[in-house]
């Protein structure tokens, strides 16, 4: 087993236990440890870049964390490519440990970080665990024209599924063409999904979240190879770098989304 787990989002109302400063790190990390019953994880992440935080401060912590034996390697998730860029620097200016994996949203929808997250994740060798293979199930053949939506995220977030919704559109059509191209290939789309998530020689997994053992099976029969044809047919459903609904994907910079970061 290798353990790994996250920390950033708010645990509680407690506007402290959130973030990724040192206060917070560390106690969210001994709190997990105390509710696993181990005594180190292998793999601590910062869930999102924290703008009220210093890259010298997170990493500061992380570093001891990992001295003191409580994790083996750190990381970062659903990072900009000019933020993982600037921790790299601020990791060798200031001597400390580094981020050595990435954490991105990425599926045959979401294409954006081949532009440069996943180029820059390359230049600095950082191992890349694409969350979301699937994008939210709309690539697990649960979701098709003419179907009731039945997925565990349309039950929570309806409005990523309302077909009226123009994104929402252009993904279902998106995975219609995608489907005609996993039949014709002998393929699941399941197989098709994962498979070319893995295929791009920047990412070193796609991380899978099935909640039944059907979904398991589905999922781990998905270790497929496509060939370049399929591929190529995949670039013209949906090309190279594309977003089809960038707003989900949870990296939007905070400064488009709070005005104070941006007006004076």
């Amino acid at each position: 087993i290798v353990l790994a787990t996250k920390a950033y989002l708010p645990m509680g109302d407690e506007r402290n236990h959130r973030g990724g400063s040192r206060r917070w790190l560390v106690t969210a990390l001994d709190d997990s440890l105390r509710r696993l019953g181990v005594d180190h994880v292998d793999l601590y992440q910062v869930h999102r870049w924290d703008p009220a935080t210093s890259d010298e401060e997170t990493l500061s912590a992380l570093t001891d964390l990992q001295r003191a034996g409580k994790i083996r390697y750190f990381g970062s998730s659903t990072f900009p490519a000019y933020r993982i860029v600037q921790a790299q620097w601020a990791a060798r200016e200031h001597h400390l440990g580094r981020y050595v994996t990435e954490q991105p949203a990425y599926s045959i929808l979401q294409r954006g970080i081949e532009t440069h997250v996943l180029p820059v994740a390359e230049e600095y060798g950082l191992g890349v665990l694409a969350w979301s293979p699937l994008a939210s199930g709309w690539l697990s053949g649960a979701v098709r024209e003419g179907r009731e939506v039945t997925t565990n995220r349309s039950a929570f977030m309806p409005q990523r599924f309302d077909t009226a919704v123009p994104a929402n559109r252009a993904k279902l059509d998106a995975v219609e063409q995608l489907a005609r191209v996993a039949d014709e290939s002998g393929l699941t789309l399941i197989q098709l999904a994962l498979g070319f998530v893995t295929a791009h020689p920047g990412v070193t997994s796609a991380l899978i979240g099935p909640r039944t053992l059907d979904h398991l099976h589905a999922q781990l029969a998905a270790d497929t190879v496509l060939p370049p044809d399929v591929l190529d047919a995949i670039d013209t459903i949906v090309p190279p770098g594309t977003d089809l609904a960038p707003d989900e994907k949870n990296d939007t910079p905070p400064s488009l989304l709070d005005p104070a970061l941006r007006r004076r």
